[in-house]
């Protein structure tokens, strides 16, 4: 098994905060467009939620892209990280979390604000992972 380097462990810890920032910025956002969506032009709450999704995961795709995995940028396909970045976020964002409210709401009974809080912990570092090493992976040569 290969250790780790202090380098690439502190790179990866920076490109987590990196990607956890955004993740945030993007929260507010997709807030913002959901119930604008929703209160401002009245839409159905499930289309402004799709809105705010192809949205931010769109703005997250270039941010993160741009800042925090931009190591050998040139040598990604475009289109293919962005597609692999909407399935990264469909599984956690969407399925995954989908999972996790009904487990932890339905089953355990924990309050739904107590439980979405509590899949952040689950559910970001597995998105980080799929964006790191798949979404964002580079060509093969």
């Amino acid at each position: 098994m290969k250790i780790i380097e202090k380098n690439n462990l502190i790179d990866l810890f920076k490109q987590f905060i990196g990607f956890g920032i955004i993740g945030f910025i993007n929260t507010v956002l997709s807030y913002l467009i959901t119930n604008g969506c929703y209160y401002l032009i009245h839409l159905n709450e499930q289309v402004a939620n799709i809105i705010a999704f192809v949205i931010t995961v769109f703005i997250s795709f270039m941010l993160n892209g741009k800042f925090v995995f931009k190591k050998n940028e040139e040598k990604r396909s475009f289109w293919k990280s962005l597609i692999r970045v909407y399935a990264a976020y469909s599984i956690t964002g969407l399925f995954l979390t989908a999972v996790l409210l009904y487990l932890e709401e339905q089953i355990l009974g924990i309050p739904h604000y107590i439980a979405t809080l509590m899949n952040l912990v689950v559910t970001v570092p597995i998105n980080f992972i799929l964006n790191k090493f798949w979404a964002y992976k580079n060509k093969e040569k």
